[in-house]
């Protein structure tokens, strides 16, 4: 393989790589101590999703077209049935200021009756805009089918558009709207904690490691054998007769411990992002990356006719120049080992590599196998 860099810049470029890599590889930092109720959740402690069909009415013109949504109209002669206005003819019937939603929500655990919730308000048909509309009110159902909940209210879109004869702007999704306590809940969901046998502890990424710290550190604060490790996600911690399960609940999500993490590179191609976990370690690995950029510019010239032309016209000459640039390869040693992933990424940026070739290097490093770790690109 030839490249064009003299051997005496390539040195210098390694070295000035290898004590920056140096420089940057300090030595590792320990992972901040999390409590459990950040990394894990309790049984019977959890939301419940609610749905719900329903129409908004108030839309300045911007609600759906009743050729193309022909249930918002029949929604809109059931609803007007319902509040005692006759048998309307479906035909007879404008919707340009009405659109049909699916109303959504998250029933927090152990709500109460009477208390509120936030909806999201999404459009059924092919309205251009929810603004300024108010939604009618709308049961809202669980996965059983029974109505926990019911919503009404003005809608608040955080989106805009604007169309004129020629142009049309769309900031956001005008056609999602939320209602801050719009909902109120009609029914609780009863769930006795002091049931309970014993107290199952999920995490949220199972890791075996994590699980076993759990388990030690509640067996370190009530001093017993209590909690056990099942299975990588979840923990049992069994209960003396007579103790107050949600006492216990609120000791136990309160302590601290360090969850261990699996070595992983994430990667978004479409941003150019990329995140690399503390545990992400390289082996000895050679970097050569190179690029031909070619570049293409038309300057169309307007040529006129003579001033005194007889059935001249004026024609428009495409020019088109073509610069192509070659850029030479930069080929950078790194000792493996104790060198992270980082320092490589940093080293990159340093000679002037981009975020795009970075993460074609990450992948070609994978592919060779000198990168222990997972690669997710999303």
């Amino acid at each position: 393989m030839h490249f064009k860099r003299s051997p005496g810049a390539l040195r210098g470029l390694i070295t000035t790589f290898l004590l920056a890599a140096s420089i940057l590889a300090a030595p590792e930092v320990a992972s901040a101590e999390v409590r459990i109720k950040d990394i894990a959740s309790f049984e019977g402690i959890r939301e419940n999703q609610l749905v719900g069909y329903g129409i908004i009415v108030g839309l300045n013109g911007s609600g759906d077209s009743a050729g193309n949504s022909p249930f918002t109209s029949q929604a809109v002669k059931g609803m007007l049935q319902k509040l005692g206005a006759g048998n309307v003819p479906q035909e007879d019937i404008g919707t340009d200021n009405v659109a049909a939603v699916m109303v959504t929500a998250s029933l927090a655990p152990f709500a109460r009756q009477g208390s509120t919730i936030d909806v999201v308000v999404s459009s059924l048909g092919d309205a251009s805009s929810l603004r300024g509309g108010t939604l009618v009110v709308t049961p809202l159902s669980g996965a059983d089918g029974s109505v926990y909940a019911v919503a009404q209210g003005p809608v608040s879109v955080a989106g805009y558009a604007a169309q004129g004869n020629g142009a049309s702007v769309v900031q956001g999704v005008p056609t999602v709207a939320r209602i801050e306590n719009g909902a109120t809940v009609e029914r609780e969901i009863h769930f006795d904690l002091n049931s309970l046998e014993n107290i199952r502890i999920a995490l949220q990424e199972p890791d075996f490691t994590t699980a076993k710290r759990v388990a030690d550190a509640i067996n370190t604060h009530l001093g017993s054998k209590a909690a056990r490790m099942l299975d990588p996600t979840t923990i049992r911690v069994s209960r003396a007769p007579g103790d107050d399960v949600p006492m216990m609940i609120a000791e136990l999500e309160n302590l601290t411990l360090t969850p261990d993490t699996k070595a992983k590179v994430v990667i978004d191609a479409k941003s150019g992002t990329i995140v690399i976990g503390s545990n992400v370690r390289i082996d000895r690995v050679a970097v050569s990356q190179g690029g031909l950029t070619v570049k293409i510019e038309e300057t169309p010239e307007v040529v006129q006719p003579e001033p005194i032309t007889i059935g001249g016209t004026t024609v428009v000459v495409p020019e088109t120049n073509i610069e192509v640039q070659t850029k030479d390869a930069d080929f950078v040693v790194l000792e493996g080992g104790d060198v992270s992933l980082q320092d490589l990424v940093d080293g990159l940026n340093a000679i002037g590599v981009g975020a795009e070739e970075t993460i074609s290097i990450l992948q070609a490093i994978k592919a060779a196998g000198a990168l222990h770790a997972d690669l997710e690109i999303i």
